[in-house]
């Protein structure tokens, strides 16, 4: 294991799924060495030699990738913990093998893991992933978070809160509320396309009242900043969906481009940002517009992602826009039929590896 820049993080999730059987298949393959850093995973140590050895069993391993385990102190969680000079020092002064493929950071599970069998016992144990993998990055001690899938249903079976008392609603939110940001932008990759969304998880008769200029604003000044940022690209070219079909046909299918969308782009296209004003979604997904833009911005989750998914299902990935600090996930559920049996693909955590470490490195 490389030591020559910080370390990726990775949060295997929901215990069990797949989130370890896709850590495993990368590790055995030697595909986490691809990336000159060191690679933290967050797992409960029992459940994932015990992952492990499931994998063998079924001829999905070869063998069994060699790692080394670090337990969490308990003034990792003080004040002055998770920091470069404490927490990740003592870790990689640890964690010298050469030869070991990653360092697991003990998250112990409440109740024994079994394969496929959601136990919201544990559940405490996948959000404390969460809450190391934010401090650790909120600190830099870690150069990016990539997180694996969790079942989003047994947290909220397990009570298991956001930071300010609601009902868990998934990373996104987490990662926004620690963060104490207002506002975030959840993009989804591949390599054909950069798809970034102004509205996500809305019915559709909710949408129209959820354009406004303020969210329109924030999520254009997010996206450019965090292509600047994170991306290296001084003058980012942006393309960006109209609400209704043919962008309103100037009026007659909808007002919403004329009253809100287009004036805040003008605004920033006043400013010198390469943007366009609201296109039809109809042509702006085709490769003579696509070859020439750095990102797109829909209006709304199916306005943008079905395209995008049908150009790359396997190797998409799920960035969140807006941190003070890099995240990347997989864009896949927690297959809970596949863990420990095989079938399993970990191509979307490779890609989201592949793009943490490209944005760590520009930022």
């Amino acid at each position: 294991m490389t030591q020559e820049k910080s370390p990726l993080l990775i949060t295997t999730g929901e215990p069990a799924g797949i989130g370890m059987d896709i850590v495993l298949l990368l590790a055995i393959e030697g595909k986490l060495q691809d990336f000159s850093r060191p690679m933290i995973v967050t797992a409960d140590a029992r459940a994932m030699q015990r992952r492990a050895g499931e994998l063998v069993a079924a001829g999905v391993l070869t063998d069994t990738p060699v790692w080394q385990t670090i337990d969490i102190a308990d003034d990792d969680f003080t004040a002055d913990g998770f920091g470069a000079d404490h927490f990740v020092k003592r870790v990689l002064t640890q964690g010298t093998d050469l030869e070991s493929d990653f360092l697991l950071l003990n998250i112990a599970s409440a109740a024994a893991v079994v394969c496929g069998q959601v136990d919201i016992a544990n559940s405490a144990m996948v959000a404390k992933q969460l809450e190391v993998a934010h401090r650790l990055a909120a600190n830099k001690s870690v150069a990016a978070i990539v997180t694996g899938p969790l079942q989003k249903s047994a947290l909220i079976d397990a009570g298991i809160k956001l930071p300010d008392g609601s009902m868990f609603s998934g990373h996104t939110e987490f990662f926004m509320q620690q963060s104490h940001c207002e506002k975030v932008v959840m993009m989804l990759a591949n390599q054909a396309m950069k798809v970034a969304l102004v509205t996500t998880h809305l019915a559709l008769k909710d949408i129209p009242a959820a354009i406004t200029a303020a969210n329109v604003r924030q999520t254009v000044q997010i996206v450019v900043n965090d292509m600047r940022e994170k991306f290296g690209l001084a003058q980012p070219r942006i393309l960006v969906c109209g609400l209704n079909p043919h962008a309103g046909e100037g009026g007659h299918l909808g007002v919403e481009e004329i009253e809100i969308i287009n004036p805040v782009l003008q605004e920033f296209i006043d400013a010198g940002v390469d943007i366009t004003e609201a296109m039809p979604a109809d042509t702006l997904f085709t490769p003579r517009h696509l070859a020439n833009c750095d990102a797109v911005i829909a209006m709304y989750h199916d306005q943008g992602l079905p395209v995008l998914k049908s150009h790359g299902f396997g190797d998409t990935i799920n960035l969140t826009l807006g941190l003070p600090y890099i995240r990347t996930s997989v864009d896949h559920g927690t297959a809970l039929d596949l863990a420990g049996r095989g079938g399993a693909s970990a191509t979307s955590l490779y890609q989201a590896l592949v793009m943490a470490n490209e944005m760590a490195d520009k930022s």
